[in-house]
């Protein structure tokens, strides 16, 4: 039984993510735009400084490319911190394998280095670019960072929710950048501190597609190092195709809303306000997947607010002569209001109706992703599908799959 709903489960997932896929692959070439060149192929949105602090320790930061390459280059931001931050030294290379998840492979570790120099400072808000790193890299592949934080007591800049293990020396322990072994490396965190974006130089003319969004795309209650998130999984089928020419980058953050002007008050930077810091300083982004607006409507806003919010993403992002996708919202099932959730009821499944009414219809996009009509149940097109809940393998209203549509 099990082995036939996760079947199932793989079988609605596919119809879902396939059409997007097929969106972006089945054009036959790149467009004209495409060239050789720097894209962005991996990237995380900050939304807050971490609770913990680094004190002249290693971390070791781990990112999964999307596109293939002959050189790198790293893009660190200090988004939220309150004072510069220092490293001493930074260092790349591929990862050695899923046995030795903190280690380099053997002769590929490289130094990195800023406009020549061995050290950085990024100021409070500020961001940094290193010089290009000549390490060739393949689509799906799992570069590892290592930044030496020489200060005390730092805290770090961080994408709260990154769903992937990266490592960190014990504080006190100084600077492990240049070593590929990843036995000194014993702390395991699943933040990602100040690693924002990872460029690739490729050979062949690629694009980047931005998948701009909320906790659907970030991840939430998927599988820690699964990469099984639906962004995951277009970023797989589209390294099958030969040359790779889409990158896909996940900009997504748990409960993020398109405007601020919500109650009660967004918990991370609205859409709107980090459109430029998280889509547009991307490198070679041709398409950008705009799915987001239920933590809107969760916090009372109307249909014509979280229109009005999107209308200006999709306008700024066309000002850039990219393509913009629109993805309808997912059904939420009705819940009374607690402490930690303001709830959903039938007038807010109105609100998202008369939303999915306008992506739908409007034409604003380029495109569409209907994911609420894949997952949606037919016989009450305002609920999940009963064979949606139970392919995901659970069966009350406090599970995964319930928390994936109301969180």
């Amino acid at each position: 039984m099990r082995r036939g709903l996760q079947r199932l489960r793989i079988l609605k997932f596919a119809i879902a993510v396939g059409s997007g896929a097929a969106m972006f692959a089945a054009t036959g070439s790149c467009p004209a735009f495409a060239q050789t060149g720097w894209i962005t192929a991996w990237g995380t949105s900050q939304q807050g400084l971490g609770q913990s602090r680094v004190s002249n320790a290693t971390l070791r930061l781990i990112a999964r490319v999307s596109a293939p390459g002959d050189a790198i280059r790293l893009r660190f931001d200090n988004t939220f911190g309150t004072a510069p931050v220092t490293f001493g030294k930074v260092s790349a290379g591929p990862r050695q394998s899923a046995n030795n998840p903190a280690s380099i492979s053997p002769g590929l570790l490289l130094a990195v280095t800023f406009a020549g120099q061995s050290s950085v400072t990024i100021a409070a808000g500020g961001s940094v670019t290193s010089d290009p790193i000549l390490m060739k890299v393949e689509p799906q592949e799992d570069i590892a960072v290592s930044v030496h934080i020489p200060g005390a007591d730092v805290p770090a800049s961080q994408h709260n929710g990154a769903l992937v293990t990266s490592f960190a020396t014990d504080n006190g322990a100084g600077d492990l950048t240049a070593s590929e072994s990843g036995s000194s490396f014993k702390r395991r965190f699943t933040t990602m501190p100040w690693l924002k974006a990872v460029d690739v130089r490729t050979t062949a003319p690629t694009t980047a597609i931005v998948a701009f969004g909320d906790s659907i795309t970030d991840g939430t209650c998927t599988t820690i190092d699964g990469h099984d998130r639906w962004v995951d999984v277009v970023a797989q089928r589209l390294a099958l195709q030969d040359p790779v020419r889409r990158a896909i980058v996940n900009e997504g953050i748990g409960g993020n809303t398109v405007t601020r002007k919500v109650t009660p008050p967004p918990d991370s930077t609205p859409g709107t306000e980090r459109l430029d810091r998280d889509v547009l300083a991307h490198a070679g982004v041709s398409h950008v997947v705009v799915f987001m607006g239920t933590n809107d409507i969760r916090r009372e806003a109307s249909a014509e607010q979280v229109i009005n919010g999107t209308k200006d993403i999709v306008a700024r992002v066309k000002a850039r002569g990219l393509k913009v996708i629109g993805v309808t919202i997912v059904p939420r099932h009705n819940r009374a209001p607690d402490a930690d959730n303001t709830g959903w009821n039938d007038a807010k499944t109105k609100v998202r109706n008369e939303v999915n009414a306008w992506i739908r219809g409007s034409g604003a996009f380029d495109g569409i992703i209907d994911f609420d009509r894949v997952v949606r149940s037919p016989a009450n097109p305002d609920l999940l599908s009963v064979t949606t809940i139970a392919a995901m393998g659970f069966t009350h209203r406090r599970s995964a799959i319930f928390r994936w549509a109301s969180s």
